[in-house]
This record gives C-alpha cells, sequence and structure tokens, in this order.
C-alpha cells in the first residue's frame, strides 16, 4: 500500500484508489455471486439444507443463474485489474510478504489476548494469510464454476478438480472459505470501526501513540 511517510500524527496514504476501486466493486460482485448462487444450490442441495429467501438472489434457478453469470463476469475483469496492478505496482510484494508460520501464530495468539499492535495500513500476519486465501479461494470458486457451466469445452477442468461430480463440492467449498473470509473481515471491521473510512478516502492519520489495535 502507498504511503506518504510514517511520522506520527502525519496523515498517509493507506489505500491506493485502485485497491479501493477493486475492493467495492469485489464486495458487490462476491455478495451477488453468493446469494445467486445459494438460490442455484436450492434449485438441486446437495446437503440436508435450504437457504431462505431472503438470503438468495435471482428469484428462481434461470434468474439466479443470470445474476451469477454477470457477476462472475464483473469479478472476473476486476479482479484481473487487482492482479494486475498488485503484481506491477507490487502491492502483493510490499503487503502481503514477507510471511512465516511463526509470524501467523505470534499474532494469532496477541489478538486472542486483546494485545495484537497496528500500524495503520499495515497488515499484521494473520490478515496477510486471509488476503493469500481469499484470493485463492477466489479462483478456485470461479475455475470450478466454470467447468460447471461448460462441462464439455472446459472438461479439462473438471479433471483438474478431480471430476465432473466432484466439481460442485470444490465450488461449494471455495464459497464457503470465501464467506468465512468475509464474515472475519465484517468482525474486524465492527471492532476497529475507524478502518472504514481509510477503505474510502484512502488515508489516514497515524497514531500519536504507540500501537492500539488491529486493522480490518
Amino acid at each position: 500500500m502507498a504511503q506518504t511517510g510514517r511520522s506520527k500524527g502525519r496523515v498517509v496514504t493507506v489505500h491506493p484508489l485502485v485497491v479501493r476501486i477493486t475492493h467495492w466493486i469485489s464486495a458487490v460482485a462476491i455478495v451477488c455471486m453468493v446469494m445467486s448462487g445459494w438460490q442455484i444450490f436450492n434449485a438441486a442441495p446437495f446437503l440436508p439444507l435450504v437457504f431462505p429467501p431472503w438470503m438468495t438472489l435471482g428469484g428462481w434457478l434461470g434468474g439466479a443463474i443470470a445474476w451469477h453469470l454477470a457477476a462472475m463476469w464483473l469479478l472476473v475483469a476486476n479482479g484481473i485489474v487487482y492482479v494486475g496492478y498488485g503484481l506491477a505496482a507490487r502491492h502483493f510484494s510490499r503487503s502481503f510478504f514477507p510471511l512465516s508460520a511463526r509470524s501467523v501464530w505470534g499474532d494469532f495468539r496477541s489478538a486472542l489476548t486483546f494485545k495484537l499492535g497496528h500500524t495503520p495500513g499495515v497488515y499484521n500476519a494473520v490478515q496477510k494469510l486471509l488476503y493469500i486465501m481469499v484470493l485463492l479461494f477466489g479462483i478456485l470458486a470461479v475455475l470450478s464454476g466454470l467447468a460447471m457451466w461448460k462441462p464439455v469445452q472446459l472438461q479439462f477442468l473438471a479433471a483438474i478438480l478431480g471430476s465432473y461430480p466432484s466439481v460442485r463440492w470444490v465450488h461449494f467449498v471455495a464459497m464457503t472459505g470465501i464467506v468465512g473470509f468475509v464474515v472475519i473481515h465484517l468482525a474486524l471491521v465492527i471492532l476497529v470501526p475507524r478502518t472504514l473510512p481509510t477503505m474510502i478516502t484512502g488515508r489516514a492519520r497515524l497514531d500519536p501513540e504507540p500501537e492500539i489495535s488491529h486493522e480490518a
């Protein structure tokens, strides 16, 4: 993430414009995809559960598929922009790395005891791991979704993911991972609400006092 300085009390840029735009587009696309996906699931559930109508989108199977595909292309296009920026501007390497099992475990233990420090615009190790995992879940969801959508033309995708019958499970697991990330992400925003304006304006004032909390 871009930064204009690290002196205490200074206003710095913590979220570049591209990151903010792609973040909010992803949020809309993911909500549409998950809700329409649950409507599609209800048409032929393979688990003993049915999502209530208020948690679904599309109204019926055909409408849900239309919403799902529209949101998928939005998410794919947005993802290409985000990944392209992340690689070209070194956003990934600067924000998500270095990362180690020891640092994740250490920050996780600190979070459990409410001792996790925070500097605006700097992700802790647990956040880094979660962001990497949700990117992988997103890629897996798109690939498994394409394998179900075009089972003949893209049968090699089903073969890579195991088999066509297993693709639906893979898609469901990827969706569950994404929803789990969203739940944790929103919980952190609720716990540290001052992180929300920074994702809109992109700027934050560095705390004059030492580290105080963790950012969503």
